[in-house]
């Protein structure tokens, strides 16, 4: 209910501000130049666009407080009844959060024209000021705070002076006005000037010789000697307005913050980084205050929000907004382009799309951070498949929206923009489409190509391009204005480079010297897509964090999200990015034509607010644990690490089964259909369609070659190259008869590095099945330190409701994790067979197996100890799984191919054998039946054996 809450201010002044439109103009209650504006704005033949609805409400807002509202007047003086509820409301909101100052915030939405709002209040204020000088409501000296160095030089156009300013260009006042706004003093800066700088740079070892024993150097600025590089033409004023720029940024942190110890790793650090900024912006117009009188501070901002780290609830809106023009609204009226997000796709029945919130599925996987010093850098081809699905989606749609735009003769390239979490994630990701050097086997430094020809920056041939088409980032460093981090620099240092000498070309070879790397980067960023500028070429960014607000690149048309979205205000700002329209011509029937982004990765629902959590009472706990007066039905197990097998060096053969099967599906590879559709407007149907038309020959080659390099290598790591015709031919009959595409997806997904190691390992386990028929046999490889786990190291306390009692188990209760395991824990109590079971909750009892390329740990159900009709015992590795995926049969193939023979050949655990219950309704007739086979005698064959090792586990 909007009539309560944050919006109920909102609603108030709307309704107030609706009401006085509708007065004739000689009840306005305003100044004559005020009311020729106002007529101005609404009646003028602009030769332009003219004004938007909510620019003018915006402006009519801030008017209606100041003139007619008077909520400027402290208390005490008169104000009319109908603003006097207002101005309280308003005073109370910001003494909360910000001492001494009054803030007004004017919510619009990004790309609906917020520089033009400013340059009508500058207009306003200056004009009044100048033809009525005794007034105090009204001021010439204006203070502009923008958030970074790429929206201050973006607001110049406030300058009175600069040939581009709106009040000229725009028609934004009368001609007989433009002389009154000459007398404007503005100053537009960066909330970083506001730090006290260094008046001096010594090295710390000078600076302790100066101080000697007696008390530190003064050699930081003080406060008016920041105000007087900052601000050097209003000093001479007496009241100045200022106007902050995206001024969800500036704000005082809450004292006793009720997030504090909840935010951890990458949540934590951006709360800090947010917390630091917003002090030093509102601790800079503080300092300005006690200079200078400052009437109002109005906030402008698309999401005028508390950040993460103020101490408030994270998305809650400022209680001093006073008007609300939404993205919806914006949407609605056709101001900005539409966003499109997936809605459906052809694997998350029902659920969200799988590419809607792409950072859950793949941020495990995700690099958090560089590798340390002395590690082999990190590989671009083996990113998640999902990731690669996601992008190969968009990029696929964004080759026919390039094509589209090059044959209506538009020079400008559509732009495509990744979102990522670190500066890890975005070197890697940027090396995956634009191409990278690496170091080959002898030394030397070779190119790779990227296999996406509108985004590589090297050619074929490993060429690096004239002029680069994908850039890579970093917003929060570049709007500082300060030297690049040094591990930035390095990342970034080619495209640095190559832009360096491209201005040097055009400009001359003494330009580019005369400029930082900073700059030459920023330069290039504002440029993205405008021909014959630094940046014209570029057609990809690749953002640390994400970009920057104010980043007026129209050209957007694709975005992808590789980081988390906690709140839907960080949603909100990342779509932001690519929502300002390319043409405001309007059609035939007076409108504007419909302009569409695609977005993907960016979890964004069009109509969210955030709501706190309510408080959640603790769950009964109880705790599950071994019983001492059970140690008779103790369970003992090997804690196995890895495996070794023993390959002959001239031959190479494999048995291929039903187990060799593999179906490549949209559950492994992310969905071959995703239907991405605004609130409003037409969808557009996203497919994976890059890399279709592969040949068998060119799989079973790639496939062939990365089982020599990962799996079957020889002693020392060499590659066994002699052998490569008979795995050539192995991977050729393999994907010809056990490989299968299914759900839309294409062959040429199974060259994604994450699929194709799936299919390799699921070969190699063919090779390692026919090694065993030959006699050759596995080992497993036990840890050195624990060779061994017991069931009497079980304890842990638990909340979980589905417990079941046990007698036959050492531990007093399974821990069950569905109903299918508490009727398996019912069928061994009752079976005569059974000495003893323990369910696999606590126990640590793990399998590893590779997945993917990466080792993993696989914890079965159950460890069952079965006594035999000849007196044998036998342990039981029991797996309760309905309907088998991929990962599952990756986990059965080792259990059956490495870890039960590996084990049972070892000789000293006894005998082993693993069981697989895929039917509830069948579970007693099925464990029977294996029960009796195995009394029957059907064992395991397998053979001791001493070979070298094949692969050691690695850590999970």
């Amino acid at each position: 209910d909007q009539r309560h809450g944050p919006y109920r201010l909102i609603n108030q002044v709307r309704d107030a501000v609706d009401r006085w439109r509708q007065l004739p103009e000689r009840q306005w209650g305003v100044t004559a130049e005020t009311a020729r504006l106002l007529r101005h704005w609404r009646q003028h033949r602009f030769v332009n666009i003219r004004p938007f609805f909510c620019q003018l409400e915006a402006a009519e807002t801030a008017i209606w407080l100041v003139e007619v509202a008077r909520v400027l007047r402290p208390p005490g003086q008169a104000v009319p009844v109908r603003g006097r509820a207002i101005r309280d409301a308003l005073h109370d909101a910001s003494a909360g959060a910000n001492p001494d100052l009054l803030r007004v915030a004017l919510k619009m939405a990004t790309g609906s024209g917020k520089t033009m709002v400013m340059a009508m209040l500058i207009a306003w204020q200056t004009v009044n000021a100048v033809r009525h000088p005794q007034r105090r409501s009204f001021t010439r000296g204006f203070l502009v705070v923008a958030p970074g160095i790429t929206i201050r030089d973006r607001l110049r156009v406030l300058l009175p002076n600069d040939p581009g300013n709106y009040y000229r260009t725009r028609d934004l006042v009368p001609l007989d006005m433009l002389p009154d706004l000459g007398r404007a003093e503005v100053v537009v800066t960066n909330f970083h000037a506001f730090r006290r700088r260094e008046r001096m740079a010594l090295s710390k070892g000078t600076r302790s010789l100066l101080r000697g024993r007696g008390e530190a150097l003064a050699t930081v600025e003080t406060e008016g000697e920041m105000l007087r590089r900052v601000l050097p033409g209003l000093m001479g004023l007496q009241r100045v307005l200022v106007l902050n720029d995206e001024g969800h940024h500036c704000y005082r942190e809450r004292v006793g913050r009720s997030d504090e110890g909840k935010l951890k790793g990458d949540d934590l650090k951006e709360a800090k980084e947010n917390t630091e900024a917003a002090r030093v912006w509102i601790s800079g117009i503080e300092t300005v205050k006690r200079t200078l009188a400052v009437p109002v501070v109005f906030d402008f901002s698309a999401t005028p929000f508390f950040l993460s780290g103020s101490g408030y609830l994270e998305g809650t809106l400022f209680p001093w907004t006073v008007s609300d023009f939404s993205l919806m609204d914006a949407i609605e009226a056709g101001i900005v382009k539409l966003p499109r997000v997936p809605v459906s796709d052809n694997v998350s029945a029902g659920e969200v799309p799988k590419l809607r919130n792409l950072w859950t599925h793949i941020g495990k996987k995700m690099p958090r951070r560089p590798p340390g010093k002395g590690k082999p850098p990190l590989d671009p081809g083996r990113l998640p498949a999902l990731f690669e699905t996601a992008f190969k989606a968009l990029y696929s749609d964004y080759e026919r929206t390039f094509d589209a735009w090059k044959a209506a003769g538009d020079r400008r390239p559509p732009v495509f923009i990744v979102v990522c979490s670190n500066t890890a994630a975005s070197r890697l990701v940027h090396d995956y489409i634009a191409g990278h050097e690496t170091a080959a086997d002898d030394g030397s430094v070779v190119a790779k190509s990227s296999p996406f020809p509108l985004f590589r920056n090297y050619d074929e041939e490993g060429r690096r391009l004239p002029r680069p088409r994908t850039l890579l980032i970093d917003s929060r460093q570049l709007e500082s204005g300060e030297a690049l981090d040094p591990a930035f620099r390095k990342a970034a240092k080619e495209e640095i480079e190559r832009f360096r000498q491209e201005k040097s070309k055009r400009e001359g070879a003494g330009a580019a010297e005369e400029v930082t790397d900073a700059e030459l980067l920023r330069e290039a960023m504002n440029t993205v897509g405008q021909p014959d500028r630094l940046g014209g070429g570029i057609r990809c960014v690749v953002s640390v964090s994400m970009l920057t607000e104010g980043w007026d690149a129209n050209t957007v048309t694709h975005v992808l999200g590789v980081r988390a979205f906690s709140t839907q205000l960080l949603c909100e700002q990342v779509v932001g990015r690519a929502l300002r329209r390319q043409a405001y011509e309007l059609n035939d029937d007076g409108r504007f034509d419909p302009e569409y982004a695609d977005v993907l990765g960016v979890p964004f629902d069009f109509t969210a607010k955030p709501t706190p959590v309510p408080p959640i009472p603790p769950k009964p706990v109880e705790i599950v644990k071994a019983l001492a007066e059970r140690h008779h039905l103790e369970i003992r197990f090997p804690r196995v690490e890895g495996y070794r097998a023993q390959l002959p060096d001239d031959r190479v053969t494999a048995a291929f089964s039903a187990d060799s099967r593999f179906e490549l599906t949209p559950e492994l590879v992310g969905p071959s259909l995703t239907t991405n559709r605004a609130i409003v407007g037409l969808p557009n149907d996203l497919h994976p369609d890059h890399g279709r038309d592969v040949r068998t020959a060119t799989l079973a080659f790639h496939l062939a070659r990365d089982l020599l390099r990962r799996h079957l290598g020889g002693r020392e790591g060499r590659e066994r190259l002699h052998l490569f015709g008979q795995v050539k031919g192995l991977t050729h009959e393999w994907v010809e008869g056990y490989f299968e595409c299914r759900g839309g997806t294409h062959r040429g997904q199974l060259l994604y590095d994450e699929i194709a190691e799936m299919a390799c390992e699921r070969i190699n386990s063919a090779i390692s099945a026919a090694a065993v028929e030959e006699g050759r046999g596995i080992l497993a490889v036990t840890s050195p330190y624990v060779p061994e786990g017991s069931s009497s190291e079980v304890y842990f306390p638990t909340a979980r409701k589905n417990l079941h009692g046990t007698t036959k188990s050492h531990v007093n209760f399974a821990a069950c994790d569905s109903s299918w395991e508490r009727a398996f824990c019912e069928l061994v109590e009752n079976e005569p067979r059974v000495e003893a079971y323990v369910k696999n909750a606590g126990l640590g009892f793990e399998v590893p197996y590779l997945l993917a390329g990466e080792v993993h740990r696989y914890l079965p159900d159950f460890i069952v100890r079965v006594r035999l009709g000849s007196g044998e015992s036998v342990h039981l590795v029991v797996e309760i799984k309905g309907q088998p995926d991929e990962a599952t049969k990756a986990k059965s193939e080792a259990m059956r191919s490495q870890w039960i023979p590996g084990v049972n050949n070892l000789g000293v655990y006894g005998r082993w054998e693993f069981v697989e219950l895929r039917s509830l309704h069948s579970m007693k007739e099925d464990f029977i039946t294996f029960l009796d086979g195995l009394s029957a005698g059907a064992a395991t064959v397998t053979a001791a054996n001493t070979m070298p090792p094949l692969f050691e586990a690695r850590p999970a």
